[in-house]
């Protein structure tokens, strides 16, 4: 089938159903698509495979109007990204940064807050010299799997002799509804105090509205065991899920990086620490007074694997002054400001030949969803996985002529044939429940993804400081896909190409969706949504 025919509006065979939600092409249960190369639609061709049991932008309405992105990219030419013998690794091209294009990386992904935070405990306990994190959000509910919160934690490996520093976000007056954080009030001091808390802290803002939305651990900083843990997990009990989340929780996603990149996760670090916005206050650190500044790391971790890995990230200009160079990398204009995210963002949606899967808290800004659109064009098989039930935000954002837009756009993607627009829902006897996607995922043709901290709202690509890993290894973007799906779908992919798998994410999620009870129709969790209804 041609690309236009992949892309020919469904409008025109959308009925309404008495929930409110337009009609699925089929209630039947669903079945191992066609992997025709060429093919948009949904198909019911053969079994389906072995089924199995299955950061908040309130502001981003008032500021998102006055956004804009540029139509291309802005920093350096593309970069190839090569393994160690030359051969091109994708056609998905990287970005010039700060951070250069690294191979020899050990990549793990780590799905779901409880397991990823199990991991990073282990790592933890694991290491011998340092612990080093940034957080955003943060709230005394939150627990390790073995009852320790985050200061127990933290003292423990103080108590140990390692050094310990964490950099927490302190909100201004404009951001500070956006969710819990340990800002350094009088009663966060006090609760220090009253726990004897040795590790440094240094706390640090962003500017207005924005938040340091960076989500990253790093362990051993600078030696051979050197560790990192990039996403955008929040420190909170509601971020502890599981696989599944048959009892709740959000679904996220972090990443693990030993080898080479993970000290461009180190020099991050250290470009915030000896930044921090509040460092000089009286208020502004804990036993971090007569901490001096850290030095950037002088050479690379060594080789732990075979994944060719880039650190990006978004900084606002002005936000920091020094841009000494990274091991390996050339000395950057950081004052500048950096947008390595969002230009990585429009580069591989624009180089997408098969498809595009998407996993985030916010819809698109109409700018990426045009290049979606162009993707769909060309018979680019797209999934967009949100939140269920929208926000407050999104709602207001909806009200709002000025946002109009935002929603016109996603509603443009929702015409075509082989676009999905899904949420997750857990059919539990009792009418169900929404789970909250919170995962800044992507993933393209099965050969390139990006994790991290970064949504696609106006907020994260226009203020916010965020940090992400994109990734080149068709092994780990084909697992991971492989895994995200068996969790959303009930179902093993492992045996199906990436377009055969994008269609039968559309067929099961339109089963739930027109099911008897809505989110009961099929094995996954996976849910359609009419972009249409999408936030009234």
């Amino acid at each position: 089938m041609s690309a236009s025919a992949n892309s020919r509006p469904r409008a025109d065979r959308r009925k309404s159903t008495p929930t409110g939600h337009s009609a699925c092409h089929s209630t039947r249960p669903p079945a191992r698509p066609s992997t025709l190369p060429g093919s948009g639609r949904w198909s019911t061709v053969g079994n389906s495979g072995s089924a199995t049991q299955g950061n908040h932008p309130r502001r981003v309405a008032s500021i998102a109007h006055s956004f804009r992105m540029s139509p291309t990219p802005r920093i350096g030419p593309d970069v190839a990204p090569r393994s160690p013998g030359g051969e091109l690794r994708s056609g998905i091209p990287a970005v010039a940064g700060p951070y250069p294009v690294r191979s020899g990386n050990l990549v793990r992904p780590l799905v779901d807050g409880g397991p990823a935070f199990r991991r990073i405990a282990e790592a933890i306990e694991a290491a011998r010299h340092s612990v080093w994190l940034t957080v955003t959000f943060y709230a005394h509910d939150f627990q390790f799997a073995d009852g320790r919160c985050l200061f127990d934690a933290l003292d423990d490996a103080v108590a140990r002799g390692l050094d310990v520093r964490v950099l927490f976000w302190r909100p201004n007056p404009e951001s500070s509804r956006y969710g819990r954080t340990f800002p350094g009030s009088d009663n966060d001091r006090e609760q220090l105090r009253g726990r004897g808390a040795r590790f440094a802290i240094r706390w640090d803002r962003a500017g207005t509205a924005y938040c340091q939305h960076q989500k990253s651990w790093l362990l051993d900083a600078g030696h051979s065991t050197e560790t990192a843990f990039v996403g955008g997990i929040n420190l909170t009990a509601k971020a502890l899920g599981s696989p599944g989340h048959q009892e709740g929780g959000q679904h996220d996603v972090y990443v693990e990086v030993t080898g080479p990149s993970a000290t461009d996760v180190h020099h991050n670090f250290v470009q915030r620490w000896n930044e921090a916005s509040e460092r000089n206050r009286a208020d502004g650190t804990w036993e971090a007074a007569d901490v001096s500044s850290l030095p950037f790391p002088v050479r690379s971790s060594a080789p732990r694997g075979v994944s060719v890995v880039q650190i990006q990230r978004m900084v606002p200009p002005g936000r920091y002054e020094d841009g000494s160079a990274t091991p390996g990398g050339q000395p950057y204009a950081i004052q500048a400001g950096e947008r390595t995210i969002l230009e990585q963002y429009e580069r591989a949606i624009d180089a997408a030949r098969s498809t595009i899967y998407i996993e985030n808290q916010a819809l698109p800004v109409p700018s990426l969803a045009g290049r979606l659109g162009a993707a769909l064009q060309r018979g680019v098989q797209v999934v967009l996985l949100v939140p269920t039930e929208p926000e407050g935000w999104v709602r207001a954002a909806r009200r709002d002529p000025t946002r109009a837009a935002l929603f016109e756009s996603i509603e443009a993607l929702d015409q075509h044939e082989n676009f999905v627009f899904a949420g997750l829902r857990v059919a539990d006897g009792g009418g169900g429940h929404a789970v909250y996607v919170h995962a800044k995922v992507m993933l393209i043709d099965d050969a390139w993804a990006t994790i991290g901290s970064c949504n696609l709202h106006a907020n994260s690509l226009g203020g916010h400081v965020e940090l992400n890993v994109s990734i080149w290894d068709e092994n780990v973007v084909r697992a991971l896909r492989c895994e995200l799906l068996a969790e959303h779908l009930g179902q093993d992919t492992s045996g199906l190409d990436d377009r055969a798998a994008m269609r039968l994410y559309g067929e099961v999620a339109c089963a739930n969706r027109c099911g008897p009870t809505l989110g009961v129709g099929s094995p996954g969790i996976a849910i359609a949504l009419n972009a249409a209804d999408y936030g009234r």
